[in-house]
Protein backbone atom coordinates (compact mmCIF):
# COMPACT_ATOMS: atom_id res chain seq x y z
CA UNK A 1 0.00 0.00 0.00
CA UNK A 2 1.55 3.56 1.02
CA UNK A 3 5.38 3.07 2.84
CA UNK A 4 5.93 6.79 3.35
CA UNK A 5 6.11 10.39 2.58
CA UNK A 6 7.73 10.99 -0.59
CA UNK A 7 7.31 14.76 -0.76
CA UNK A 8 4.96 17.61 0.35
CA UNK A 9 4.17 20.07 -2.49
CA UNK A 10 2.54 23.50 -2.54
CA UNK A 11 1.23 24.53 -5.77
CA UNK A 12 2.14 27.71 -7.58
CA UNK A 13 1.56 29.62 -10.37
CA UNK A 14 4.79 31.78 -11.03
CA UNK A 15 7.96 29.27 -10.07
CA UNK A 16 10.31 32.18 -9.92
CA UNK A 17 8.25 33.77 -7.33
CA UNK A 18 7.45 31.41 -5.56
CA UNK A 19 11.11 30.40 -4.95
CA UNK A 20 11.83 33.81 -4.19
CA UNK A 21 9.82 34.28 -1.07
CA UNK A 22 10.32 30.67 0.64
CA UNK A 23 14.31 31.79 -0.19
CA UNK A 24 14.49 35.56 0.46
CA UNK A 25 11.95 36.33 2.51
CA UNK A 26 11.55 32.67 4.69
CA UNK A 27 15.15 32.12 4.49
CA UNK A 28 14.74 28.45 3.62
CA UNK A 29 17.51 26.88 0.82
CA UNK A 30 17.03 25.54 -2.48
CA UNK A 31 18.03 21.55 -2.70
CA UNK A 32 16.89 20.96 -6.12
CA UNK A 33 15.60 22.89 -9.44
CA UNK A 34 14.07 21.49 -12.41
CA UNK A 35 12.20 23.47 -14.82
CA UNK A 36 9.13 24.40 -12.84
CA UNK A 37 9.82 21.65 -10.08
CA UNK A 38 11.88 23.72 -7.19
CA UNK A 39 12.67 21.93 -3.43
CA UNK A 40 13.46 23.49 -0.57
CA UNK A 41 14.65 22.31 2.66
CA UNK A 42 12.70 24.02 5.48
CA UNK A 43 14.19 22.77 8.14
CA UNK A 44 14.66 19.00 7.60
CA UNK A 45 11.41 18.42 5.87
CA UNK A 46 11.39 19.16 1.83
CA UNK A 47 8.69 21.02 0.57
CA UNK A 48 8.23 20.92 -3.87
CA UNK A 49 7.05 24.08 -5.70
CA UNK A 50 5.09 22.94 -8.79
CA UNK A 51 2.15 23.81 -10.56
CA UNK A 52 -1.14 21.28 -9.58
CA UNK A 53 -1.31 18.65 -11.50
CA UNK A 54 -4.50 19.20 -14.80
CA UNK A 55 -5.95 15.88 -14.92
CA UNK A 56 -5.78 15.18 -11.59
CA UNK A 57 -8.14 16.12 -8.13
CA UNK A 58 -8.36 20.35 -9.77
CA UNK A 59 -9.06 21.09 -6.54
CA UNK A 60 -7.94 25.12 -5.98
CA UNK A 61 -5.05 25.84 -3.30
CA UNK A 62 -3.22 23.71 -0.41
CA UNK A 63 -0.56 21.34 -0.25
CA UNK A 64 -0.59 18.08 -1.35
CA UNK A 65 0.92 15.19 0.66
CA UNK A 66 2.69 12.48 -2.05
CA UNK A 67 3.39 9.46 -0.86
CA UNK A 68 5.61 6.45 -2.00
CA UNK A 69 3.69 3.29 -2.87
CA UNK A 70 5.00 0.06 -1.38
CA UNK A 71 5.19 -2.28 -4.13
CA UNK A 72 4.90 -0.25 -7.44
CA UNK A 73 2.43 2.67 -8.16
CA UNK A 74 0.51 0.29 -10.63
CA UNK A 75 -0.18 -2.03 -7.45
CA UNK A 76 -0.91 0.78 -5.40
CA UNK A 77 -3.72 2.75 -7.40
CA UNK A 78 -5.53 -1.09 -7.95
CA UNK A 79 -5.39 -1.49 -4.08
CA UNK A 80 -6.74 1.22 -3.46
CA UNK A 81 -9.30 1.13 -6.10
CA UNK A 82 -11.05 -1.75 -4.52
CA UNK A 83 -10.99 0.34 -1.34
CA UNK A 84 -13.57 2.79 -3.00
CA UNK A 85 -10.75 5.96 -3.68
CA UNK A 86 -11.10 7.66 -7.39
CA UNK A 87 -8.50 8.41 -9.33
CA UNK A 88 -9.83 11.37 -11.81
CA UNK A 89 -6.78 10.93 -14.00
CA UNK A 90 -5.60 7.30 -13.33
CA UNK A 91 -2.01 7.22 -13.66
CA UNK A 92 -0.34 10.28 -15.80
CA UNK A 93 3.56 9.97 -16.98
CA UNK A 94 6.17 12.58 -16.87
CA UNK A 95 9.75 12.75 -17.48
CA UNK A 96 10.14 13.23 -13.39
CA UNK A 97 8.16 10.16 -12.79
CA UNK A 98 4.57 8.72 -12.59
CA UNK A 99 1.68 10.11 -11.01
CA UNK A 100 -1.74 9.32 -9.40
CA UNK A 101 -3.91 12.59 -7.79
CA UNK A 102 -7.21 11.34 -5.25
CA UNK A 103 -8.86 12.91 -2.54
CA UNK A 104 -8.96 11.49 1.15
CA UNK A 105 -12.31 11.90 2.66
CA UNK A 106 -12.12 15.66 3.52
CA UNK A 107 -11.37 16.95 0.33
CA UNK A 108 -7.33 17.22 0.23
CA UNK A 109 -5.55 16.20 -2.19
CA UNK A 110 -3.53 13.28 -1.99
CA UNK A 111 -0.94 11.68 -4.81
CA UNK A 112 0.95 8.46 -4.87
CA UNK A 113 4.54 8.81 -6.44
CA UNK A 114 6.69 6.40 -8.56
CA UNK A 115 10.14 8.35 -9.70
CA UNK A 116 11.15 6.96 -13.16
CA UNK A 117 12.49 3.79 -13.71
CA UNK A 118 16.50 3.73 -14.62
Amino acid sequence: MVKGVANVWVPVQDIERALDFYQNTLGFQPIKRDGPWAEIDAGGLNIGLNGREPEGAQAGGGPVITFRPEGGLDAAVEDLSGKGVHFPAGISEHEWGRVATFKDTEGNDLQLYEPPRS
